[in-house]
Parts: C-alpha cells; sequence; structure tokens
C-alpha cells in the first residue's frame, strides 16, 4: 500500500510512473493485500494499472516535500484506489492525504478501500456480487458485465434496424433468458410486445422429449416473432420450439440466443442473433444456473471442477 514520499524533486503533477500491471503479469507489489486485489481484478476481467501516477501534495518554495502515489488506476471506472489495514493511525493518516488530494485535484476520482470492501466496490460498478462468497464455485468470467452490456446493446440495434416499422413480438422461454430477455428489450427502439412460455422434459417408453408446460397468452398469426434463448447446445429443444412456433402461423420467425454452443450442435436451426460463441463448458450467471444458484451473476463464468462433481 503506497505510502508518500517525503523528498521528492519535481513539481511535475504527473510523477513518474512505477510498475504497469496487466492481468496476466505480476508486478512488484509492495503488500499482499495489493497481490490479493489484483487477482479479484483479473478474475473480473477489470483492467487494472499499479501505481500509475504519484499527486504532489505539498512544497516549500519549489521543493516538492510530499506526494501520494494511489496503489492502483482502474481505466474502465476512472477510478483510482488507494488499500488500507485496519490499523487506526493509517487509516488516519491516508485519510488525511485523500482530503488533501481532493482539494488539489477536485476532478480526480480516487476511494480509500478496506480488504472487506473489495467486493462490495466491484458490485457498486456491476462487475459482481456483494460477496466473495457469491463467487465460490467459479473457475473464470468468460464474459464481463462490460461485455455482455455492450453486446446487448449491438443486438438490440440491430433488431431495431431489421424490424423498422414493425411492432415484433419476443417470445421468451423460461427461466435462464430472464436477465437477457430484460435487457435486450431495453435495447430495441421499436414497440414490441413480450410473450413467455416454459418447458418441461420428461421421458418415456419412446426416449426423452420435451413438453410444453406454458403456452402463450398471444396468437401470433401474421406477427413477426423473435424466439430469445438463453444458450443453444445441441439445437434439438431450439428446433422443437421453432416447429412449434411456425405451426402458429407467424408472418416471420427467427431466433435470438444469448450464447452459442456450437461444439454440441446435433441439430442445425438457423439463428439469426448471437451474443457470443462459447466453448463445450458448463457455464453460469446472467440468468444462466447449476442447480439453481449463480442466476444472478452480473458475468457469465465457468464453473470449476469440484462444483460440477
Amino acid at each position: 500500500m503506497a505510502e508518500t514520499s517525503q523528498h521528492a524533486h519535481s513539481s511535475d503533477h504527473m510523477g513518474p510512473a512505477s510498475t504497469s500491471g496487466k492481468p496476466g503479469q505480476s508486478p512488484a507489489f509492495a503488500h499482499p493485500s495489493e497481490e490479493e486485489f489484483s487477482k479479484i481484478l483479473d478474475f473480473y476481467g477489470l483492467r487494472w494499472e499499479y501505481e500509475p501516477r504519484s499527486f504532489p501534495l505539498r512544497w516549500e518554495g519549489e521543493q516538492m516535500r510530499e506526494m501520494f502515489t494511489p496503489d492502483f488506476y482502474l481505466p474502465d471506472l476512472d477510478l483510482f484506489v488507494e488499500l488500507t489495514t485496519m490499523k487506526q493511525s493509517l487509516v488516519t493518516e491516508k485519510n488525511r492525504k485523500l482530503r488533501r488530494l481532493r482539494e488539489l485535484y477536485p476532478d480526480v476520482n480516487i476511494r480509500l478501500l478496506y480488504r472487506r470492501d473489495y467486493h462490495r466496490l466491484l458490485a457498486k460498478y456491476g462487475f459482481g456480487p456483494l460477496s466473495q462468497a457469491d463467487t465460490k464455485g467459479i473457475d473464470r468470467v468468460l464474459f464481463t458485465t462490460q461485455q455482455i452490456q455492450k453486446r446487448v446493446a449491438e443486438l438490440g440495434k440491430a433488431i431495431s434496424q431489421d424490424y423498422k416499422g414493425t411492432q415484433p413480438v419476443l417470445v421468451g422461454v423460461l427461466k435462464g433468458m430472464l436477465c437477457f430477455m430484460a435487457d435486450l428489450m431495453r435495447e430495441i427502439s421499436l414497440p414490441i410486445e413480450v410473450e413467455v412460455m416454459a418447458i418441461s422434459r420428461y421421458r418415456g417408453d419412446g426416449g426423452s422429449g420435451v413438453r410444453i408446460a406454458k403456452d402463450l397468452d398471444s396468437d401470433l398469426a401474421g406477427r413477426d416473432v423473435i424466439l430469445v434463448e438463453d444458450i443453444i447446445d445441441s439445437g434439438m429443444t431450439l428446433n422443437y420450439l421453432v416447429g412449434y412456433l411456425r405451426a402458429k402461423n407467424p408472418a416471420s420467425l427467427e431466433v435470438c440466443t444469448m450464447l452459442d454452443k456450437k461444439a454440441r450442435r446435433i441439430v442445425d436451426v438457423p439463428v439469426k442473433y448471437v451474443g457470443f460463441e462459447v466453448p463445450d463448458e458448463f457455464v453460469v450467471g446472467y440468468g444462466l444456473d447449476y442447480e439453481e444458484k449463480y442466476r444472478n451473476l452480473p458475468f457469465i463464468g465457468t464453473l470449476t471442477p469440484e462444483e460440477k462433481s
């Protein structure tokens, strides 16, 4: 955790940069808590720089006597972070320096963090849950919150352009699509209607199959329909749903999925709108679950081998 230098000799507001950190690299951290915080940032896919800037705080004549170097800068949040311990004397001194820094540089966004605040800060900006316990069982983050938001906005824009002058019906299949569909509909700049249906799987003498557990409330005849899915893997369930919806005589029918796991494809069904292609791994978060856990994570990640066993 960075301390101030009492004998710096530069009047430049941009101090000499220390080691710059990027995910996958390991700068020479001054304290174990800094390395721990960097690993949390890497886990969530959040870019960071280690001690990239020093702020002069006090001068005697032309000579600078005190400066402050925050531990981290997070470019995605335009935020400097200084880590601290529970020792009150250190907290008091750092708070004094932060007050002085804010007086001299009011446009600089900086936070003083205890270890317990790491996840709370990231949750505030949408990068993770409030508690570290919520991510137990997650091996790695495949798509960060920012990546998801950007891609959903792109899909919403594409749909808005393709269906200009119409009022499409979004049909979602419970439950995995909840997060995706809620975000997608807000990115579509058209009047839309929303329908949800539910399916259940069964096993009988003829093998396993799919049945409709909750049907649609509206008539789709003559309507432009977009089937919204969370993830497509084998394509067998999707093939059943497309056939079921086509039997309702829509004017058009397209598929929009957040994730496409092509490595598992058995039945090839045309999919017009795809958020991301994913490897042949079990993924959770952003509506997707494992034994009804992880749906509320703001990112999409893979499970550890221990969690899946």
